[in-house]
């Protein structure tokens, strides 16, 4: 399973930003793919995830209601588009996919970095 990250730049709070994730390998409907991000000097945390069937969104409450998780079926990414970004959203984005019965994500994609100006 190989990763491919896109889509990090600069933007300004309250604007908008698209991240994409491509997935290429064997993925089965039932892997969660999930974004990750770490801030500068700060641990890497979860951000979102999503069944690769397009199933089962979830979020971390940081984000909640401000960024969406998505599958776009026809381009084999998961999407992740981020609305009312805050300052503190700025991070390097990385995607990650394991497998349902795995409880570690076992591929990663490079990192994107985002960074939110105020």
């Amino acid at each position: 399973v190989q990763l491919q990250a896109s889509g990090g730049g600069l933007v300004q709070a309250g604007g908008s930003l698209r991240l994409s994730c491509a997935a290429s390998g064997r993925i089965f409907s039932s892997n969660t793919v999930a974004w990750f991000r770490q801030a500068q000097g700060k641990e890497r945390e979860f951000v979102a995830s999503i069944r690769w069937s397009g199933n089962s969104p979830s979020y971390a409450d940081s984000v909640k209601g401000r960024f969406t998780i998505s599958r776009d079926i026809a381009k084999s990414t998961v999407v992740l588009q981020a609305n009312s970004p805050k300052s503190e959203d700025t991070a390097v984005y990385y995607c990650a996919t394991r497998a349902n019965w795995k409880l570690e994500y076992g591929y990663w994609g490079q990192g994107t970095l985002v960074t939110v100006s105020s």
